[in-house]
């Protein structure tokens, strides 16, 4: 054994120096990651060809081994750091020779790269990466972030640390439209850093309040970490679920967990939203503790220029706050009482089926006993009941074909559980309203009759919906009938829209929060997947920037504003009606509807097109195209690097003595927080993906094949991967701010300023530890 190591353990260092070397040469990182997997590989081989590498394995053909086998002990459970005492067999750490592993591992990248990047299953989810940084880098350039900043500075300012709670809260909002952290971090410091300087405020608290809010885009959705993270955890969680499944005598994981092993990118969305949002809170809270308890190094700014009316105290709090809150809590209490609900009068043409037990029972002994260790004897007790019921009643029923009687009586049904007023109307009054509320409270003293005609028309539109519209009445006639109300409150809105952008904060923050609305809620909603949500967000981006672009050339944005409500307009269309043409007896209703909608369509294709021309003709287009071109390539030249690096650990055994030395813990906490503990140490000298694609898919067997929540453990392991672009020396978000910080902010400055936000992150990681539920409510809270 060479300098008293296990051949396996000389082969792992080896690895780690070439892959810490390709990074320090100052090579590509995309490439330094392969290029490391080829010459850790050739040492290791020569090492292995010339006997200096010998790996200490337990002795199969032992009396020990074999007495330990026949004592009920599975063989895959006994390794070296379990039963250490058990006799050992040296042998090569390339059992086949090293040339039988290169033609595998060459046969292996093949089949990776087919699998992972070309054509497999994931590649549709990897597609919103690109999408993504798309809409992330569009949005940078439209220079959002400047006129974010100026605001909330303007808004935050006066109150002791504001313009430290100002950052945060632009990073926070940053995060969940553009998701890059280098553009967050370097804008912001170009921006905020001087001010904040000039306003006497600590270099300290300056440099790491933006290094961390900037990163804050790593996990708020949409995030590409999350992206690339839950493509590996959905494959890891559902093979290694299988495994424990069979290991524990089952015959899958969906009879041993009760449910199926999936775990999505959106579902991941979810249940990130709620730690990205106390991680901001805790950052801000933070900043504001700092400046009570320091006044002098994060004073109280009174910043100039605010635009707008001046509003009053109880008008402020009658129509921005009262009025709104009014609105929607009394929505609410509507639907809860059966006044606004669903006029959905589709009637399937089959039976419901019925409901399986909840758990299977016609399963093995060895099955039975793991799935009441897992669930517990009442659970189980419980399933077996369910199941007793059904086969009393003949077994499972299949669904059937319905007659005419049977459906006409499922459809009188559903006309005489219908509420008065449609949930559709009632979004649609939501939505008009506060606009009409919004409007008043930021002028209050303007002439309120455009706004009273606008809330006449929705007092109209509802008396139109419970008095004229039934659930049988077609979607033509619902339109026509609630034509005139929805252009009263139209022309409320216009004005009241008018009025709202006179007002910077509302001007400033309502065109991004609309896109990040459409993307997010889409997602989290489960209207559709992150693929087709991030494109809605890239056009949206480009959209977005082009209106900027035009406004600040002076010219018009019509353009760009209809092709917007064209959009709205189409979806409504394809929401209300019936657009499928190709089949027989397609009604006069349906054509206009479809003609409509195909009009609309094409309008807002214009648009898009319109928008990009914009951007081409200003200059814009073109470095946007290469900067996602960029980033791009790079992600996925990683991914393809690390697979080689991943395969040449896996061929001298390197994976399996890890997870060997991991399962050796009985404690699945304990597991957990040593994985933890490593990935935290990586993240001093490795980025997150390189931590993502090589170091994850060798724990993840481990760390997912126990019992804890997929989402949960993606979640965790997602906020320790953000604090690797925090911790120095190689901290990403530390090299973009050194290189826009003044001369004046040292290195120095910054390494201290960021040591308190490395704290917070652990802490986070703390909290999200003890309270899972932080993590699990929302993707509990809305169906999938």
């Amino acid at each position: 054994m060479l300098f008293g190591l296990d051949g396996v353990e000389i082969g792992l260092i080896i690895v780690f120096l070439c892959l810490f070397g390709g990074i320090l040469s100052g090579f590509p990182v995309a490439f330094a990651i392969g290029g490391a997997g080829i010459i850790s590989f050739g040492i290791i081989a020569a090492l292995d060809s010339a006997g200096l590498l010998i790996h200490q394995a337990i002795d199969t053909s032992s009396q020990a081994y074999h007495d330990l086998v026949n004592s009920g002990i599975r063989p895959d459970t006994i390794s070296i750091f379990r039963y250490p005492d058990l006799p050992r067999a040296a042998e090569h750490v390339f059992t086949g020779g090293w040339q039988t592993a290169m033609d595998r591992n060459i046969a292996f990248i093949v089949n990776r790269m087919n699998e992972r990047v070309l054509a497999g299953q994931s590649i549709e989810t990897l597609l919103a990466v690109l999408m993504f940084v798309l809409m992330g880098i569009t949005l940078e350039r439209s220079k959002i972030a400047n006129d974010l900043l100026t605001t909330m500075a303007r808004v935050f300012g006066p109150l002791p640390g504001g313009l430290a709670v100002s950052i945060v809260v632009v990073g926070a909002f940053l995060a969940a439209s553009t998701g890059i952290v280098g553009a967050t971090v370097v804008t912001m410091g170009l921006l905020a850093l001087p001010t904040m300087l000039r306003n006497n405020y600590s270099p300290e608290l300056a440099t790491g309040v933006i290094a961390a809010s900037g990163t804050l885009g790593q996990i708020i959705p949409p995030s590409i970490v999350i992206v690339l993270l839950g493509t590996l955890a959905g494959d890891l969680y559902s093979t290694a679920q299988e495994t424990r499944a069979i290991e524990a005598g089952c015959s899958d994981a969906l009879t041993y967990l009760g449910e199926p092993a999936v775990v999505s990118v959106g579902t991941l969305f979810q249940a990130a939203l709620l730690p990205g949002i106390m991680l901001a809170v805790l950052y801000a809270v933070y900043a504001f503790g700092f400046a009570l308890l320091n006044p002098d190094k994060a004073p109280a700014v009174a910043m100039t220029g605010r635009t707008g009316e001046v509003v009053t105290r109880s008008e402020a709090f009658t129509w921005l706050l009262g009025a709104p809150i009014a609105l929607i809590v009394g929505t609410i209490l509507m639907a809860n009482v059966g006044i606004v609900g669903s006029q959905d009068l589709t009637v399937s043409g089959f039976s419901d089926s019925s409901k399986s037990a909840s758990l299977r029972t016609n399963v093995s002994e060895d099955c039975k006993a793991s799935m009441i260790a897992l669930h517990g004897q009442e659970a189980w007790d419980a399933a077996v009941v369910e199941q007793e019921a059904i086969d009393k009643a003949g077994g499972v029923q299949e669904a059937h074909k319905l007659t005419e009687e049977e459906i006409a009586a499922a459809l009188e049904a559903k006309i005489a559980a219908a509420a008065p007023i449609g949930t559709g109307v009632a979004t649609l009054f939501v939505l008009l309203g506060l606009t009409l509320v919004v409007g008043r409270g930021v002028a209050p003293s303007q002439d309120p009759r455009p706004l009273m005609i606008g809330g006449l028309g929705l007092a109209l539109m509802l008396l139109v919906d419970i008095l004229l519209v039934a659930p049988t009445t077609s979607s033509g006639v619902t339109v026509l009938l609630l034509a005139i109300p929805t252009a009263l409150a139209l022309y409320g809105c216009k004005a009241a829209a008018a009025r709202c952008a006179t007002n910077d904060l509302i001007r400033v923050v309502f065109p991004p929060l609309v896109l990040i609305i459409a993307v997010l809620g889409s997602i989290l909603g489960g209207v559709t997947n992150p693929t087709p949500a991030a494109a809605l967000g890239a056009g949206g981006a480009i959209m977005l920037a082009a209106y900027r672009r035009l406004k600040d050339e002076g010219r018009s944005g019509a353009i760009i504003i209809w092709s917007t409500f064209a959009i709205i307009v189409c979806l409504l269309i394809g929401v209300n009606f019936d657009l499928r043409i190709n089949q027989g007896n397609v009604s006069f209703e349906s054509w206009v509807a479809f003609t409509f909608a195909y009009a609309t369509y094409a309008y807002a294709l214009f648009g898009l097109l319109f928008g990009c021309w914009v951007l081409f003709a200003g200059g814009v287009l073109s470095p946007i195209v290469r900067e996602t071109a960029k980033v791009t390539s790079m992600v996925f030249t990683i991914l393809i690097g690390s697979q080689l690096l991943n395969l040449v650990v896996i061929s001298f055994g390197g994976e399996h003595y890890i997870q060997d030395f991991l399962k050796s813990f009985d404690n699945e906490f304990k597991v957990f927080l040593i994985v933890m503990l490593v990935l935290f140490i990586l993240g001093f000298v490795l980025d997150f993906l390189e931590i993502i694609y090589i170091v994850i898919p060798i724990v993840g067997p481990v760390i997912y094949g126990g019992s804890f929540d997929p989402k949960w453990v993606t979640i965790m392991v997602a906020v320790n991967l953000q604090t690797s672009f925090l911790t120095p020396p190689f901290g990403f978000a530390l090299f973009y701010l050194r290189g826009v910080a003044p001369k004046e902010v040292t290195t120095g400055h910054i390494y201290r300023g960021i040591i308190p936000f490395v704290i917070i992150q652990v802490i986070g990681i703390g909290i999200l530890w003890m309270f899972p539920a932080i993590v699990t409510i929302v993707p509990a809270l809305i169906p999938n």
